[in-house]
């Protein structure tokens, strides 16, 4: 890591102009072009070296009528300025740098439009902290958000303001927030949970029970892979979930004899993709570099595949991807409804029942936690006060006789 630190550090000094395009054929690929300035090693002067016209056009940086440097303003770092058009992929471009997930992309993408939607009128180069406090206050007064959905726009302002623009924000105390309090979660009773599975069927069924059994958030469930299923030793691994953390979960003795004819039928479904020339799956990061035939091990394929191809948002190859979230949200809907559970059911719904069931049982608020993968333990306390009131030996007076 730490020599990557240091190519990267002096890879980034002697370049500018640092973006990314979209290549037909080719994806996303980078673009850049060396400093102008320049500093003889050999010899007390110094100098600019200027790029030719040539150059510059074939870099991706407009060349300058005037004989400058293209906005860096003579002497010092030089500063990329944004406009309005560009504004999405220069957001796009530190987001992925960072490797944010493609969801945090897509959220934050939505908030810096609405906020310059917001202020239509007002140059992106006089935007400050008092135009991101009107849009907030207006957000929790005009539009009556929830506390998270406001928090939420803010993260995404902050992030736009400090590595997009590079523009510090001052004191935002003075804004309006919206209040956020204590929710308890919906939690289903075992019956409840009886009924539920009990209606759901196929792979969508495999997919509800293992939530519930292991506790996943949905997200989690939907980025399996077969090396992260364990059967053996009769595990499921975690990778890369809420905060980029890992965790493994006991995998639930029930659904073992599923879970290996779901191997089986992922053997065969990649033999016939190999067999038909399906470029490989998705990998995190930069592993397709590193590992460039991974994509194509049976290890690393999705424990839930699409039945189709599709296109990668990113990289625009058809490819197979892991069953759309959709998918499992309209079986939760349906299932919920065929069961006659009068609740806002959800997918979330099966891991708060998953947590609440293991308070009832007994088990120790501590284990709970790293079992769910929460930061702190706060969090998970909040279970407690959904158990059932016999698990936490509290009567109500009108039924002591």
């Amino acid at each position: 890591m730490d020599q990557t630190k240091q190519a990267l550090t002096a890879f980034i000094r002697g370049i500018e102009n640092w973006h990314w395009e979209e290549e037909e054929g080719y994806g996303w690929r980078p673009r850049f072009r060396l400093k102008a300035r320049m500093e003889a090693t050999d010899s007390k002067v110094e100098g600019p070296v200027q790029q030719s016209r040539g150059e510059q056009e074939l870099s991706g940086v407009k060349p300058d009528p005037h004989g400058g440097d293209n906005g860096s303003g003579g002497s010092g770092p030089s500063r990329v300025e944004f406009d309005r058009a560009d504004w999405e992929r220069a957001l796009r471009t530190a987001l992925r740098v960072r490797h944010y997930a493609l969801r945090t992309e897509q959220t934050y993408s939505q908030w810096v439009r609405q906020f310059l939607e917001f202020h239509a009128a007002v140059p992106l180069a006089e935007l400050d902290e008092r135009h991101v406090q009107r849009f907030l206050e207006h957000l929790a007064v005009g539009r009556n958000v929830a506390a998270a959905t406001q928090n939420q726009a803010f993260s995404a302002l902050l992030f736009f303001f400090g590595k997009v623009l590079e523009r510090e924000l001052g004191k935002l105390d003075e804004t309006i927030r919206a209040k956020r309090g204590r929710k308890l979660p919906v939690v289903m009773s075992r019956e409840e949970i009886r009924r539920f599975l009990a209606v759901t069927e196929g792979t969508t069924g495999l997919m509800l029970k293992l939530i519930y059994g292991a506790g996943l958030r949905l997200t989690e469930c939907l980025r399996l892979r077969v090396k992260d299923v364990d059967l053996e030793r009769e595990l499921v691994y975690v990778r890369a979930g809420k905060g980029d953390k890992d965790r493994s979960v006991p995998l639930p003795r029930s659904l073992a004899a599923r879970l290996q004819w779901q191997c089986e039928r992922l053997r065969e479904l990649h033999g016939k993709d190999l067999a038909a020339g399906v470029p490989g799956v998705y990998l995190p990061h930069a592993l397709e570099v590193k590992y460039p035939r991974a994509g194509v091990e049976f290890a690393w394929q999705w424990f839930f595949p699409s039945k189709s191809l599709l296109n990668d948002p990113r990289s625009g190859l058809r490819r197979r991807h892991h069953v759309h979230k959709n998918t499992i949200m309209a079986a939760v809907k349906n299932a919920a409804r065929e069961a006659r559970i009068d609740k806002a059911v959800s997918c979330h719904t099966l891991r708060h029942s998953y947590a609440t069931h293991l308070v009832e049982d007994g088990v120790d608020v501590r284990s709970v936690q790293e079992l769910l993968g929460h930061k702190s333990i706060e969090t998970t306390m909040i279970y407690t006060h959904v158990a059932s009131p016999a698990s936490r030996r509290v009567h109500s007076p009108l039924d002591v006789g």
